[in-house]
């Protein structure tokens, strides 16, 4: 799979073929603009090739056309990746560097992802009632604050690993405590386990000191 930036050379072999043999090439970009390679043989209307820059992440449609002897239609999709990630690029709690110690292994090819999501999760379920000093683009800026939310994070990229991303096993998180909070998702007697969350990153939350992380609901299930 190609990724946004690459140049490629498209390829296409015509058979049967003469000196009558002409070939064509349409390129639809995702965002429909529609653009047409100058294409060149070098062996009388056998091959045909055609430059290509994959300028934008998307579907994109190739077609062939041919006219004269070998006459035909050839349509084809790419998909397109968009160019890979670097921490710099996301927010996380947690560098590469952190996961790949947490797990004692090398870390998967799409840490990166998979640690801005666990940070997202994280935001969005845990620390909307949480109260700690953070710097201008809100990061935590207390050292045993900081290392807490990166063991979480890693701890719930380990869980992905282990179950898949977007695995609830028993449903959603319901009954866990963590300081003041008190987070249920549902109630009545279908109340389980946390499955859907890492019981690592609970267990990181709970770490925090309380001088250096606070709550400020007595009740969470948003």
């Amino acid at each position: 799979m190609p990724d946004v930036g690459d140049v490629v050379t498209c390829r296409l072999v015509v058979a049967p073929y003469d000196e009558s043999t002409v070939a064509t090439l349409a390129v639809t970009a995702p965002d429909g603009t529609v653009t047409a390679p100058v294409a060149t043989t070098a062996d009388g209307g056998q091959t045909w090739t055609a430059p290509l820059a994959y300028i934008a992440a998307g579907i994109w449609l190739l077609r062939w056309t041919v006219t004269g002897t070998g006459a035909s239609v050839e349509p084809l999709t790419v998909a397109v990746a968009p160019a890979p990630a670097s921490m710099a690029d996301v927010r996380s709690y947690s560098t590469t560097t952190q996961l790949a110690n947490f797990l004692h292994a090398a870390p998967p090819l799409d840490a990166v992802k998979l640690l801005e999501r666990a940070t997202d999760l994280l935001d969005a379920d845990f620390l909307r009632a949480a109260v700690y000093d953070v710097d201008d683009e809100g990061m935590p800026t207390d050292p045993i604050v900081a290392a807490a939310f990166a063991e979480a994070v890693c701890a719930q990229v380990e869980f992905w690993g282990e179950v898949g991303e977007e695995t609830d096993i028993s449903g959603p998180l319901q009954g866990v405590t963590i300081g003041s909070v008190n987070l249920q998702f549902g109630a009545g007697d279908n109340r389980s386990s946390p499955d859907y969350y890492a019981p690592k990153l609970v267990r990181a939350l709970k770490s925090i000191p309380s001088d250096k992380l606070r709550w400020v609901a007595a009740s969470g299930g948003w």
